[in-house]
């Protein structure tokens, strides 16, 4: 079973535009997305291969399984909640026991942790990508050197600065543990070339090199190695390559475009977020389609700093969280009402099979 194979009368029980379309913030170069329900044949419920969910190669159509959608449903979950209280023109299709689903019925106190947190998570995001796009780490990870610092004389040195003003070449050093000092070690000289000196690292080590120092060499100066540092460095160094590997280019280079450093596009879908939610406790009702289509097209289009933008979600979590506490819907839904809900509709889908 796939998209192709969803019709209305045929399977579909719900059909919707979503996204930009559906909250009102289409511009020319939006993709149209579509999210909807339907109902699995009789022996694809009954036997073992059951599918949840339908979508097509982009994901631009994605469907629910009508169990999976009572069970987002039950769970608060936004997308789902969205879907069920989308309406006017993007409703494409709706089969007319949809309309026992409605949206109200599943509103509950449980909306302010799925739809904050998502919002909580993007704002995290937010200053995360902003430190990405402001520090960007060079493809070549720095070794155990640069974390190494000599003291002598009563003060410290970077060990490249105390190299070049010594004239003395670190992989003629030789390093050995002093005993009951974390990564304290002292450091000798192998002046002539004798060999002992295996320097200070390796290529791709996170480790320091210790050597056999002959006896009666005499201790030049001590080394410290930042290792908590060093590993830091290497866990950020590893996670922002990872990040390029998987960012979206095309979404990172407006955010470049922009020049305020964060991905505007998903602050203004936190902002959104936010809102909703608010309004959900003080009106007790789900609005798709936003009131203030330019102020989030603004937001989209880069023209707050990230302070401003941050200022806003905090503003507007904080009235998030002073709705709620003034509601009155219920901290959640009551046992077995989502079962029960498909249950009917089920029994009545199923009839005769």
């Amino acid at each position: 079973m796939n998209v192709e194979d969803l019709r209305p009368g045929r399977h579909l029980l719900l059909e919707c535009r979503s996204g930009s379309h559906a909250y009102g913030l289409a511009t020319p170069e939006s993709d149209e997305d579509f999210r909807g329900v339907f109902l699995l044949p009789y022996d694809r419920l009954l036997g073992l291969h059951y599918t949840a969910q339908l979508a097509d190669a982009t994901n631009d159509r994605s469907y629910y399984e009508l169990g999976r959608f009572v069970e987002l449903l039950d769970k608060a979950n936004p997308t789902a909640l969205e879907l069920l209280a989308t309406t006017g023109v993007d409703v494409l299709y709706r089969h007319p026991l949809m309309n026992q689903l409605q949206v109200a019925d599943w509103l509950t106190k449980a909306c302010r942790d799925t739809f904050a947190g998502y919002a909580i998570t993007q704002i995290r995001k937010a200053r995360g990508l902003n430190k990405k796009v402001h520090n960007p780490m060079p493809e070549q990870r720095a070794g155990v050197e640069a974390f190494c610092y000599v003291i002598e004389h009563g003060r410290s040195q970077s060990l490249a600065d105390w190299s070049h003003q010594t004239g003395t070449p670190a992989a003629t050093l030789a390093l050995a543990k002093v005993d009951h000092a974390r990564d304290l070690y002292a450091m000798y000289h192998d002046s002539s070339g004798a060999g002992w000196g295996q320097g200070v690292s390796r290529p791709q080590s996170n480790q320091v090199v210790l050597s056999d120092v002959p006896k009666g060499q005499p201790v030049i100066a001590y080394l410290s190695f930042n290792k908590d540092g060093y590993s830091t460095y290497c866990r950020d160094h590893r996670a922002y390559w990872d990040w390029v590997e998987r960012r979206n280019d095309a979404r990172y280079l407006g955010t470049l475009a922009h020049g305020q450093g964060y991905d505007a596009k998903n602050m203004m879908h936190t902002l959104r977020l936010l809102e909703m939610a608010t309004e959900i406790f003080t009106e007790g009702r789900l609005n798709v389609r936003r009131p203030n289509r330019e102020f989030l097209l603004a937001v989209k289009a880069g023209r707050y700093t990230l302070d401003e933008v941050l200022e806003l979600a905090e503003e507007r979590l904080a009235a998030l969280d002073a709705a709620v506490t003034k509601s009155e819907l219920p901290e959640e839904l009551p046992v077995g009402f989502a079962e029960g809900r498909l249950v009917e509709l089920r029994r009545v889908l199923y009839d005769g099979q």
